[in-house]
């Protein structure tokens, strides 16, 4: 199966989970996954906010920013991963002055 991105409009959600500024999101969901291509315009964020049923993995594909995870602060960057497993929180923060793309799946078990 392929998923074209390109085909898929952006949708915008702005302070999206209690974040700051616009995140816009174009997105496949199906019963076991949301499988997401993103964008984070500069000084906006998403919300800290924990996986109560599933992970989240987000492969950084250009930019630059910071997770808050569990408290703990990492900085992430282009061809870095961040994981967080069921259970955990974080957060993902363009604190850049360019716009973070990243490609996401959150799983649904």
């Amino acid at each position: 199966m392929i998923i074209d991105f390109d085909k898929i409009d952006f949708e915008k959600k702005t302070e999206f989970l209690g974040g700051q500024k616009n995140f816009f999101v174009r997105s496949y969901k199906d019963d076991m996954n949301n499988i997401m291509s993103d964008r984070l315009e500069p000084g906006a964020s998403i919300g800290y906010h924990k996986h109560e049923m599933g992970s989240e993995i987000i492969y950084i594909i250009k930019g630059s920013g910071k997770v808050l995870y569990d408290n703990k602060e990492e900085a992430v960057k282009e061809g870095q991963c961040h994981y967080c497993p069921k259970g955990h929180f974080h957060s993902l923060i363009n604190n850049s002055e360019s716009d973070l793309y990243f490609f996401a799946v959150v799983t649904n078990q």
